[in-house]
């Protein structure tokens, strides 16, 4: 397998391209895709055997199972971080190490409909709070401490419909590639 093929499975949507500029129609649709996602993804691998859940979306890459968890894990962790955000003045958020997350024994074995019910629980409250924010809620930040970049929310808003995408894609790939359909 070639380097670009390997990144093309790896980022089968492109990294995540913030616009400079985030527009209220930019945040109207990554909200729309977060509200979604959960149904979306649900529907994407209900019918998947517990074999094709421990099949890896790409060489060296995680299995179906580990991804609906680490999305399940990262999107806990992003509902907590707006909300550090919005109640401390750029609060330096907890990083985590998502591959060790991963190979924890309930993300490489337990079933998928914990974490199928735990998106749709944040991710309602999430798309709840998103939609109640001001302006200027919009625009607080939390600093990430592997980058010290400060994370503007309206901008993490865009990282998380990205990420769910992202994610999405790895899989609806892997069932086309292996004619799941």
């Amino acid at each position: 397998m070639t380097d670009i093929e390997l990144q093309k499975l790896r980022y089968p949507i492109g990294k995540f391209d913030c616009p400079n500029n985030i527009s209220s129609q930019h945040i109207e649709s990554w909200i729309s895709i977060l509200e979604h996602f959960p149904n979306r993804l649900e529907n994407l691998i209900k019918d998947l055997s517990d074999e094709q859940l421990d099949t890896h979306y790409r060489p060296e890459g995680w299995t179906v199972r580990q991804v609906v968890h680490h999305l399940s894990d990262s999107h806990h962790h992003s509902y907590a971080r707006f909300k550090w955000a919005l109640t401390e003045d750029k609060p330096i958020i907890k990083a985590y190490y998502e591959d060790r997350w991963a190979e924890l024994f309930d993300t490489k074995s337990a079933p998928i409909e914990m974490s199928l019910l735990h998106l749709k629980a944040i991710h309602a409250k999430l798309v709840y709070l998103l939609k109640g924010l001001s302006d200027d809620n919009l625009n607080k930040c939390f600093v990430h401490p592997e980058t010290q970049s400060e994370v503007v929310l309206k901008k993490n808003i865009g990282i998380y419909a990205w990420h769910s995408n992202h994610h999405y894609a790895h899989i609806e790939n892997l069932i086309k590639r292996n004619n799941w359909i």
